[in-house]
């Protein structure tokens, strides 16, 4: 049985933190997606999900220093799952995307107001 482990998510950047780790660049961003249906009373009601990305800059990632709040992004990656314990001994669990390949949308960041 081949196993897969992919996911694929367009939305727009929360916040963005860029740092240099050797000699390269990695980014770490929340990126807001919604999922769009008709409620009980046939009113469209919008869920946001928050998602946590970190991207290597490489072959399919541009300067990850170009990521910006209120970008439109499009991201290619796993899914990572990470358990582990806190100093105090409390058993934490961690979930985020891997990104293998992002794609910027946007040339300039687009401020939302309802995020």
């Amino acid at each position: 049985m081949e196993q897969l482990n992919r996911i694929e998510l367009r939305g727009i950047v929360g916040n963005s933190n860029v740092r240099t780790v050797g000699d390269r660049k990695t980014a770490r961003f929340s990126l807001a997606t919604d999922y769009v249906y008709k409620g009980k009373n046939g009113d469209p009601v919008i869920e946001t999900s928050w998602h946590s990305v970190q991207a290597w800059e490489g072959k399919n990632i541009p300067d990850v220093s170009l990521i910006e709040k209120g970008m439109g992004v499009y991201v290619v990656g796993r899914y990572r799952v990470q358990k582990y314990q806190t100093q105090d001994g409390v058993d934490k669990t961690s979930y985020e995307v891997m990104a293998d390949k992002v794609t910027i949308l946007e040339e300039r960041p687009v401020i939302q107001s309802n995020r």
